[in-house]
This record gives C-alpha cells, structure tokens and sequence, in this order.
C-alpha cells in the first residue's frame, strides 16, 4: 500500500508532528514500506497455529529467597545526612 504525501501529512498531525518537505517523503516511503509489509504477513495462513503472549518459552529466572544478615542500622545510616531515632529523616515533600 503506497502512502501519499497528504496521507503522511494527516498522520503527521494526528501523532501533532510538524515534519519538514524532506521528511514527508521520506515517511511516506517508510511507512509506505512497513504496511507493504503487513500486508505480506496477513497472507500467511496461520489456522494451525495456537495463539500465544511469547514466541520464547517462559521460565523464571529469579533466584530462591533466601534469608541473610542485613546490613547493621548503624552503617546503612553512616552517610544519612539527617537521621533520627534510627531512621532516615528527611523534609516534608507535601505541604
């Protein structure tokens, strides 16, 4: 599907762009070429295949929880530019 120029102009000012005489052709090449290529895609017979979220099988890759010392209050706080009763303090952000 070939895009003209005052198609690219339109989309252009859906998506609020303000594209110079250069760039509208060039777009309209682009964009010319992306939906030639979708058009190639629905094609494809593709009734065999299952619906899936992932073309890449899914495993998790986070580690077990596991229970380890923390690091002491005294030096988590040791560069705290203010701290009171063991915890950071800092300013009022909301009124």
């Amino acid at each position: 599907m070939k895009l003209s120029r005052e198609e690219v102009m339109q989309i252009a000012e859906l998506a609020k762009l303000r594209l110079t005489e250069s760039e509208l052709t060039a777009y309209a090449e682009q964009l010319s070429a992306v939906l030639e290529y979708a058009s190639r895609l629905e094609q494809l017979d593709t009734a065999d295949i299952p619906p899936t979220a992932s073309v890449l099988p899914l495993q998790n890759v986070f580690r077990d929880d596991v229970v380890r010392p923390s690091l002491p209050r005294e030096r988590a706080l040791a560069n705290a530019a203010d701290a009171i009763e063991g915890q950071f303090r800092v300013d009022a952000v909301l009124e």
